[in-house]
């Protein structure tokens, strides 16, 4: 036993957790060295807060993966614990069976990730086996929890995480993705119908499922991470600790609410952040980054945040009111900048944007491929191509029709690591056009030189970096606009003339102009743009 535990439990090269592959868009396993800075940041809450004292020389401190998958959070936590506890209880077999039966717990996520789970935290996907390094448990799974649970459907979606029953109403002996934890009215009573009794823990933490494996693709798939977030403060742990895709902060299906109770909550203590595509977990493809979060039940005040890009942190972590925007603005150095720029109180352009679908036609609609035969043509710009339809055709805002528009694709970006151009060159639209919701319209005007104007001041460094603080993801909607102030159009703006108007610094302005890249020419294009302009 002494000798398993030995093995088990000390630092190993390679580690099989740095291995493993991904298994769907829902499993997302956490890097152990990634699981380890999230762990540190909890330690060094609760040292703060306790006198310095160490939380892994606890043998009381209670700590819950409400999803685990690899158990690397669990592991980890023993390891550390085994450490911390071994001069309170010197008996290395004890303390291990300690910390195993009374201090760490997980509920699965699948059937085949709770074996996963058990085997890399009791060295035995059975708690009971020959091989498990603990001896006290009465049951074989141990305190990593998994049964199979049904949907609760209505109206062919569940009531409870919104799964599309025609995809995940299949039958037995397959995994249902019905997760324990999201599944319930009453968490609290949840946990203890797992576990037994009444159950606090001290600490919560995970790297939940992302979205619902349900079909769904990328940002089109619906996000189910912010209910198991929600379900863990609403346990009142001491602290939790999240790992979870950074969309919330800016945009995300379905997240409006989760954004505002997060931004709101001043128990958020701290975020950690990276932006960058692949920073964070290596090899896994999540648009926008990822980040995660302390919550502490004491704290009420400002949260620190900190950027990490390339494996640096950008700069001192700052406490900020995440409330001070409907969105969290991620960089810390864009703050002033966006201060001096709202200080003038001037009107946005999420006032002048259009919504989805600004003529009412869908993005596979096409017309005709030239207007011979059509007695009162328009012309459509659609995806990556130009088609003629009949003025009859449009179902909405006919009168813009005869305007001059600026138009903007509606996914604008590409899947480089870093964006740079965060919106794709305007396309100005003569009078007798329209467009399909492929694009938005930008703004509306009755001369071609306001339209011209407009357009060269979309391509502006300065407007794009305004931009990129609202824009998450490939996705630009009406919304990314709403910190661009809306300025009159009697005059051709650059750059040097916004950062003048707003009295920016040299570093504010290098800043900016390290975020945002020039665009390859200033004539904006009269061109069909697919989005791709990096």
């Amino acid at each position: 036993m002494i000798e398993q535990v030995s093995f088990t439990l000390r630092g190993r090269n390679p580690d099989v957790l740095t291995c493993i592959a991904n298994l769907s868009n829902d499993e997302v396993f956490t890097p152990p060295e990634f699981a380890n800075r999230m762990l540190d940041t909890l330690a060094e809450a609760w040292a703060a807060d306790n006198n310095g004292a160490n939380i892994w020389a606890n043998s009381s401190v209670r700590f819950l993966d409400p999803c685990t998958k690899s158990g690397v959070f669990l592991r980890e936590i023993t390891s550390r614990l085994t450490k911390g506890l071994a001069t309170a209880m010197p008996n290395l077999d004890e303390r291990v069976d300690h910390i195993l039966t009374k201090q760490v717990f997980g509920i699965g996520i699948t059937f085949l990730t709770s074996l996963l789970a058990r085997r890399s935290l009791y060295c035995s996907k059975h708690a009971q086996g020959k091989h498990s390094i603990a001896n006290g448990f009465a049951r074989d799974a141990g305190n990593i929890w998994f049964e199979r649970m049904e949907h609760t459907w209505a109206d062919g979606k569940c009531g409870y995480c919104g799964a599309s029953q025609k995809t995940l109403d299949r039958g037995e002996g397959r995994e249902t993705h019905a997760y324990a934890f999201i599944h319930t009215d009453d968490i609290k009573t949840r946990v203890a119908e797992l576990f037994g009794g009444d159950m606090q823990f001290d600490v919560i933490i995970g790297n939940p499922p992302y979205q619902l494996d349900d079909g769904g693709y990328g940002t089109s798939a619906a996000p189910i991470y912010q209910l198991f977030v929600e379900k863990a403060l609403d346990l009142d742990p001491r602290y939790a600790v999240f790992v979870t895709p950074s969309r919330w902060m800016a945009g995300g299906k379905g997240l409006d609410k989760y954004r505002e109770r997060m931004l709101s909550d001043k128990r958020m203590r701290s975020i950690v952040d990276y932006p960058k595509l692949y920073e964070g977990f290596p090899g896994v493809k999540i648009r926008g980054g990822i980040s995660y979060f302390l919550w502490d039940r004491e704290h009420n005040g400002p949260c620190t945040v900190q950027t990490i890009w390339d494996g640096q942190q950008t700069g001192p972590a700052v406490a900020r009111h995440l409330d001070a925007y409907d969105i969290l603005v991620r960089r810390n150095e864009a703050i002033p900048i966006l201060e001096k720029v709202r200080a003038k109180g001037e009107p946005t352009l999420d006032l002048r944007v259009s919504s989805q679908k600004p003529f009412g036609l869908r993005t596979f609609f096409h017309g005709k491929p030239d207007s011979k035969r059509i007695k009162n043509p328009v012309k459509l710009f659609g995806s990556q191509k130009i088609s003629y339809v009949e003025r009859s055709e449009i179902p909405t805002n006919a009168a813009w029709i005869d305007k001059w528009k600026v138009l903007m694709t509606r996914v604008q970006g590409t899947s480089a690591a870093i964006e740079t151009k965060f919106l794709s060159k305007p396309i100005i639209a003569e009078p007798g056009t329209a467009c399909t919701e492929s694009y938005l319209v930008a703004g509306i005007f009755d001369t071609e030189a306001e339209a011209i104007n407009y357009a060269t001041y979309l391509r502006t460094r300065f407007v794009r970096f305004l931009v990129s603080l609202r824009k998450s993801t490939q996705d630009a909607p009406k919304h990314v606009y709403a910190f661009i102030p809306d300025l009159p159009l009697n005059q051709e703006w650059t750059d040097a003339k916004l950062y003048k108007r707003y009295g920016l610094t040299q570093d504010e302005i290098a800043f900016i102009e390290s975020q945002v890249a020039e665009h390859s020419d200033a004539v904006p294009d009269e061109a069909v743009s697919n989005g791709d302009d990096e």
